[in-house]
């Protein structure tokens, strides 16, 4: 094909591009393929023309505006994880110390009635667990039951059972946050009680070195989903100056946020307890590490963080946008 010709049939595609540029990405991937396409053909064709290098610089520049839009992605996740979580967390606070306190009160409940009532374990665990638990203590083995079936098949199941148990504690939060109350409550009774048990039987220490392996990360998250869940009924019980529906579709956003922000969070939780803390004579020191770590990481990054955010002047606008210290809405 002649130059000329190639120019005639092209161009006004080429002008086509340049004069309605397109934030699309496939608009811009299809764009792009194209004119490498074009550009392939000129390089063979044409190599020294001026049409080559003007073909080149159209490609050139959706290049680049391809590559700086992913910049700005990772920005955006950078920005979300460092500031605008932990600033949203904050303004909830008070909500975290009610669920914690709420969550807190009914474990401490759950093990004064199974310190009350022998039949209240079996009741809250089920016959068939103690059962296990009680063959696994007199063979030797109290917590046997983390070292049965595949590493990688309890790291799926209990990854999977953790996250829908904290979206279901996030989701039945719309039921004026009674639903979330309940989910709260069953699970504190469950977690009081059990850990009760293993106290009563002389094993509350070993208890705390393997179960808290993967327990301080899994409670944790889901006392802050329960938060989630208590977010969203607060913003459909105390709209405030705002449209009821239009609080509660606010409420949703921030409680998706931080159910989204632990889902990492359980599959650190769900790795501990399929892989780690089936070793239970693993030294003293590496548990109390692993502990420490994971009480450090939830307190630090979930409380004491958005405080020191807040301290330096950083804040949220009220459409969530993150406003720097001496920076005006």
């Amino acid at each position: 094909m002649r130059e000329s010709t190639f120019i005639k049939k092209n161009l006004p595609r080429w002008k086509r591009y340049q004069e309605e540029p397109s934030d699309d990405p496939d608009v811009m991937a299809e764009r792009f393929t194209s004119l490498l396409d074009d550009l392939a053909y000129a390089k063979t064709f044409y190599s020294f023309s001026k049409v080559t290098k003007y073909i080149n610089g159209m490609a050139a520049a959706i290049y680049q505006h391809i590559y700086r839009n992913r910049r700005e992605d990772a920005g955006r996740v950078r920005t979300f994880v460092s500031l605008e979580l932990p600033l949203m967390i904050r303004r909830y606070h008070r909500l975290l110390l009610f669920t914690f306190g709420y969550f807190l009160l009914f474990c401490i409940i759950g093990a004064f009635s199974a310190a009350h009532d022998e039949t209240f374990v079996r009741g809250v665990l089920g016959d068939e667990y103690v059962n296990m638990t009680e063959q696994n203590i007199a063979s030797g083995d109290p917590f046997g039951v983390y070292k049965s079936g595949n590493e990688w098949v309890m790291f799926f199941f209990i990854a999977f059972n953790n996250i829908k148990v904290a979206i279901m504690c996030f989701v039945s939060g719309i039921v004026f946050a009674a639903g979330t109350l309940w989910l709260l409550f069953q699970n504190g009774i469950m977690l009081g009680s059990f850990q009760y048990y293993f106290f009563a039987k002389g094993l509350g220490w070993e208890s705390v070195l393997v179960i808290w392996i993967h327990g301080t990360l899994e409670i944790s998250a889901i006392v802050i989903a329960g938060t989630a869940g208590m977010i969203m009924g607060s913003g459909l019980l105390f709209p405030g100056t705002r449209k009821r529906l239009d609080s509660l579709k606010k409420a949703a956003r921030d409680g998706i946020k931080v159910i989204v922000s632990l889902v990492p969070v359980f599959i650190v939780a769900a790795f501990l307890e399929g892989f780690v803390t089936r070793h239970t004579a693993m030294p003293l020191w590496l548990s109390l590490l692993i502990l420490l770590v994971s009480l450090l990481f939830i307190v630090g990054y979930f409380v004491v963080y958005p405080i020191y955010l807040q301290r330096k002047g950083y804040r949220l606008d009220i459409s969530g946008a993150v406003i720097r210290p001496g920076q005006s809405n």
